[in-house]
């Protein structure tokens, strides 16, 4: 039981990381119908610039530039692709988000090399033990610093012009430009909140019980998939929804693999999309996601 309680605790926290990732994914869609499927490597490009600039500067301002970093290439992708494409060519935008994917994760991994390098934040590899419950400082911090951001991404999203604006845009983008809004402000600041969020939970991915960055840390983005599909590509509730589930159940199932020999090697890491598929099987908008219906 002890065991169980302390994998559910690490999973949630797990399952906030993801949830910023999800957010990144949704916040994106919903201002400009575009799957980003570059967040892997702005992820990579926070996290690298984190640990590349710890040691001069300190862990939180080399973050704070990582998360800018992130941020101001997403603001780049935007006007640079998605400005450029019409309404209607959302799929095309979406595929070349793959190319600016491999082209910076590529350059990314040229610099990093071999070396697995460390983001020196200040929890380390310490561990915290409550009530007889062991959980990793850097876990622990990592859910702090998630429900903090995702309350306020929340109360940016209902309360603030730009989210009225943002909902708007999402429910009828044509009808919120003939009223005043601009779609291109919207979509700028939604892939600036996007790539910036996928940049903390890099950052936190990448601390102890992890090794810490190397070349292929992008693809940790990918983890946070299967949470948008279950929650749904359109939702922010959705996307806090199938981060914890999914973070849960990565977590639990890894935990007990040794238990689970029968159904192979490695079922921890493939769980979340098995749990994925059998979402999409069963409605593919996802749990939360809006329903499109054809009217012929």
């Amino acid at each position: 039981m002890t065991k169980l309680i302390e994998l559910l605790l690490i999973g949630l926290s797990l399952g906030a990381i993801y949830t910023l990732i999800a957010l990144g994914f949704v916040v994106i869609y919903k201002a400009t119908r575009v799957v980003n499927f570059a967040q892997g490597s702005i992820l990579l490009l926070g996290v690298f610039l984190t640990a590349d600039l710890h040691d001069d500067i300190g862990f939180w301002p080399a973050m704070l530039a990582g998360i800018a970093a992130a941020g101001c290439v997403g603001v780049i992708v935007q006007r640079v692709l998605w400005s450029r494409i019409r309404s209607e060519d959302h799929l095309v935008a979406s595929i070349l988000t793959i190319g600016v994917d491999v082209l910076l994760a590529t350059e990314l991994a040229r610099r990093i090399g071999s070396r697995v390098l460390t983001t020196g934040d200040p929890w380390g590899d310490r561990v915290i033990t409550v009530a007889g419950f062991t959980i990793p400082q850097a876990r622990l911090a990592a859910a702090v610093v998630a429900a903090v951001l995702i309350a306020a991404f929340f109360s940016l999203f209902k309360y603030t012009s730009w989210g009225v604006a943002m909902r708007a845009a999402a429910e009828d983008g044509e009808a919120a430009s003939l009223m005043g809004i601009r779609l291109g402000r919207v979509a700028a600041a939604a892939w600036l909140i996007g790539a910036g969020l996928a940049a903390v939970a890099g950052v936190f991915l990448a601390g102890f019980p992890a090794a810490g960055v190397d070349a292929h840390a992008g693809v940790l983005a990918l983890s946070a998939v299967p949470a948008v599909i279950v929650g749904g590509l359109d939702s922010t509730g959705g996307a806090v929804v199938g981060g914890l589930v999914i973070g849960l159940i990565a977590t639990v199932v890894a935990g007990y693999e040794e238990n689970l020999a029968f159904l192979g090697n490695g079922i921890g890491s493939v769980s979340p999309y098995i749990v994925a598929v059998l979402v999409l099987m069963w409605r593919p908008s996802g749990l939360f996601g809006t329903k499109e219906f054809d009217r012929v």
